[in-house]
Order: structure tokens, then C-alpha cells, then sequence
């Protein structure tokens, strides 16, 4: 079982953004910069073109509200989209506030915000999502 599936079981706490029968949103507790959200199937798929083909058409839909939330809150140019997947063997899709193209760059030291901090930027998002 990965991280990512205790996430959405509950079993591991997690900044919720968004969840519905097929996908859970959440904040990355480390992320490149605020705001930074990972959607994930709730089915356990390593590779994201692996996604059954309904997931992969509903994946960009089920975000598409949590992207304009973050870009009504988190001071940026745009949400950007990545999908790299080394990190954990579960499919996942990174929404990144963005001002130039090293905001989404992964190989920058990534931040290491407080549960206030957190708890915050969760509060922001979901108050834009309403």
C-alpha cells in the first residue's frame, strides 16, 4: 500500500482540498511553493498513462476547480501541471502555483511549511473552492 493510499484511507492525516468517488486532493506538506496540491486516483496505479481510460479523461476535470481556487489565492501567473511520478508509485498529478518556470522545477530544495501554515493555505483554497 503507498503513502498516498493511507493518505486517502485516513490512516496518514492530510490538508484535503477536494475528494469525490474516483480522486482525493491534498496539499504536498512539502511542497515547491504554496498551494501546491497532488490529485491521485483512489485506485492504486503506479504509472499515470496506466490510469484506466475513465480516470485519465476525469482526472483533468475533477482539478480543473481546484487549479482556478489556487489561482484565486496563491499570488501566481498561473497553476501549472506536472506529472513525474518517480517520487511514490502511485499516480499523481502535481497542481504548482506559478510565476516563472523554476517554481516548478523539482529539483529545487522544496519548503518546509508549518501545520499553521498548511492549515492556512487548506483554509484559502477550500474557501475559494465554494
Amino acid at each position: 500500500m503507498t503513502i498516498f493510499s493511507k493518505i486517502i484511507n485516513g490512516e496518514i492525516p492530510s490538508y484535503k482540498i477536494a475528494e469525490n468517488e474516483k480522486f482525493f486532493a491534498f496539499l504536498d506538506i512539502n511542497p515547491l511553493v504554496e498551494g501546491h496540491t497532488l490529485v491521485v486516483p483512489k485506485v492504486e496505479v503506479d504509472k499515470f498513462l496506466d490510469m484506466p481510460e475513465d480516470y485519465l479523461s476525469e482526472i483533468l476535470v475533477f482539478a480543473k476547480p481546484i487549479a482556478a481556487a489556487i489561482e484565486k489565492v496563491i499570488p501566481c501567473k498561473r497553476c501549472g501541471l506536472s506529472v513525474i511520478g518517480l517520487e511514490v508509485p502511485h499516480a499523481h498529478l502535481h497542481l504548482i502555483p506559478i510565476n516563472n518556470m523554476d517554481d516548478i522545477n523539482f529539483t529545487r530544495r522544496k519548503l518546509s511549511p508549518s501545520k499553521e501554515e498548511l492549515k492556512n493555505t487548506q483554509e484559502k483554497i477550500l474557501s475559494a473552492l465554494k
